[in-house]
């Protein structure tokens, strides 16, 4: 009996132990994803400027050539036919608004 008590006391001071350990593994597990997004920050920020949408303009010229050919018949119906269509956007500039 005296031995039956013992083994259960400790079971139950192992099952804290481990406890006490999974916890802190939890705890800790929030500074070490800090840790983590800072360092990935940091290399990114070596890098040089991102890009954040909002904050960046872009100038653009866009250039169509269209090829097409209108047919109107005797009651007044207008057929097209668009024989070549073909666009082109080159991008001038792009800049970063600083923050205010």
């Amino acid at each position: 009996m005296f031995y039956k008590r013992i083994k259960a006391q400790s079971t139950l001071e192992y099952v804290i132990l481990i406890g006490f350990v999974v916890a802190a593994l939890i705890a800790m597990g929030v500074y070490m994803k800090r840790g983590v997004q800072g360092k990935i920050r940091d290399s990114s920020d070596q890098i040089g400027e991102q890009y954040e949408a909002g904050k960046t303009t872009s100038k653009y010229t866009i250039t169509t050539d269209l090829d097409q050919t209108e047919t109107v018949s005797g009651s007044g119906k207008t057929t097209t036919k668009i024989n070549k269509n073909t666009q082109t956007k080159k991008q001038d500039a792009a800049e970063v608004v600083p923050d205010l």
